[in-house]
């Protein structure tokens, strides 16, 4: 488990300010939370955190219960198999923090791009390198660590709000 940093995070939430008020989330490969537990700390109405570890999900279920943070599901499966096997369901801000050894970020967006995302939604994506995202997303801003990149993007079909470079 890999937590985002505190400088990417205090980025993060500053970019994502005008999505957040009653958002739904989907806080993929979640790990310790942080992100979707932040999120409904700021506003957020719900959030779905999806890891396939079980001392992760019992470590969830376990924060979960000490924030009582409420409208929350954590659920046990592998990310890329639980999208491609499930009915999308369209989310306001979906997180995608993967594992940086297996390189997922491209097929989850791949993923995503079935209905997973809001016509206004955005998707945060944190990798070692930049993904390549396809011709279904657009670039709303992007930064770099020495560790990681990460990038916020929306539907390339939808004119989104704060375009350009952090």
């Amino acid at each position: 488990v890999r937590p985002s940093s505190d400088r990417v995070r205090e980025t993060l939430f500053n970019w994502l300010m005008p999505y957040l008020d009653g958002a739904s989330c989907l806080d993929l490969f979640a790990g310790t939370g942080v992100l979707g537990f932040e999120a409904l700390s700021r506003g957020a109405e719900q959030a779905t955190f999806l890891d396939n570890d079980p001392r992760v999900v019992q470590q969830l279920q376990a924060t979960r219960d000490l924030l009582a943070a409420g409208h929350t599901r954590i659920l046990g499966y592998d990310a890329a198999a639980w999208l491609a096997d499930t009915a999308p369901r369209a989310h306001d801000i979906v997180f995608v923090d993967p594992p940086f050894a297996a390189n997922l970020a491209g097929p989850i967006l791949d993923l995503l791009a079935r209905g997973w995302v809001a016509r206004t939604g955005v998707v945060y994506v944190e990798a070692a390198a930049a993904p390549m995202p396809g011709s279904a997303w657009k670039l709303l801003r992007q930064g770099h660590t020495r560790q990681v990149t990460y990038s916020l993007l929306a539907p390339a079909s939808t004119g989104e709000r704060g375009e350009g470079e952090a």
